[in-house]
């Protein structure tokens, strides 16, 4: 069984020098209501983060916007005894800008490989699509398990542009290719996680699309295309599954939206759009058991983030 996450935490806009142990150390009351119920400063929102993390017992998780401070914080939170990243910021490659991590329970995975690439049209080097709103990157991690054998679990997660369609086309027609190349290397697992700024049907549903099949990829580097080279007769129909689609009804709880802004349920703007996903590759056989989409509201007035998180439990049994 393998227990996977998805979180878009938004970014630190509000930084501020208040360390982990001072925020545990001073905790208000649940029962009074806090002064200042935007919670938009990442000092209070990551320690509900943190908790709903733990309660869930995952053991992959994808994060989008996170910031230096925001890994950091959060390894703290979750154990750096326990858990481990990878990734790298969006800006630079190293520290600058936001990451899309991955983080993983130690004891529970070996981590292969890991690599970062940008989604543009020179993916080997921080670059931005042209007319995009962002730099956009995706990170790749290969495990195998700790305690057993069995094929490898590749891992990718990402963040698709907010104002550039044509970013999300590029960016999913070039994360569908390297998908492709880790499933056809590694006979395994391959799953992704991200937030894709646009929803799985309407007018800018291309990304999802592309991503489960329905449309074709766009044009992507030569040299992309000649470092992950898959063989033509291999894995001709290979996509990525949306695990709620995947999921049996009675199997799916939580909410439908992924994202909310930082607004409560009663605000009559609030948005129903479900632009966040985990997917799983048709290459082999995998079943969600579970599919869950709580909320980030706390009752003292905290939201963790303007995005809800994703729970998803998946057995590799095949189906």
């Amino acid at each position: 069984m393998l227990r996977l996450a998805s979180w878009n935490l938004r970014y630190d806009s509000q930084p501020d020098r208040i360390s982990v142990d001072e925020s545990l150390r001073s905790l208000p009351d649940p029962s009074q209501s806090p002064e200042d119920t935007s919670y938009r400063q990442w000092t209070p929102r990551r320690i509900e983060v943190a908790r709903t993390l733990l309660r869930e017992d995952v053991q992959i998780i994808g994060f989008q916007e996170a910031l230096v401070r925001q890994v950091d914080d959060l390894l703290k939170l979750l154990g750096e005894d326990t858990w481990q990243y990878v990734g790298v910021g969006r800006e630079d490659g190293e520290n600058g800008g936001e990451f899309s991590p991955i983080f993983y329970k130690r004891s529970e995975f070996n981590l292969l490989s890991t690599d970062t690439f940008w989604l543009s049209h020179t993916p080997f080097k921080p670059s931005k699509f042209p007319g995009a709103g962002s730099t956009r990157i995706c990170t790749v991690a290969r495990f195998s398990k700790a305690s057993e054998g069995g094929d490898p679990i590749t891992i990718m997660n990402t963040h698709l542009d907010d104002s550039s369609d044509a970013q999300r086309k590029l960016g999913s027609s070039l994360i569908l290719a390297r998908a492709k190349y880790e499933a056809a290397s590694s006979d395994g697992l391959v799953f992704l996680s991200g937030d894709f700024n646009s929803s799985s049907s309407g007018k800018d549903d291309s990304a999802y699309k592309i991503m489960t099949g329905d449309l074709a990829p766009v044009s992507i580097s030569e040299e992309f295309l000649e470092r992950f080279k898959v063989p033509l007769d291999t894995l001709p129909d290979f996509r990525m599954i949306d695990a709620r689609t995947k999921t049996s009804p009675l199997n799916i709880s939580g909410n439908f939206a992924t994202y909310t802004g930082f607004k409560s349920p009663e605000n009559s703007s609030w948005n129903t759009a479900r632009i966040d996903f985990i997917f799983g590759g048709n290459n082999v056989g995998w079943l969600p058991t579970s599919y869950s989409v709580p909320s980030a509201l706390i009752d003292d007035g905290t939201l963790a983030s303007d995005h809800r998180p994703i729970f998803v439990r998946v057995s590799q049994e095949s189906t």
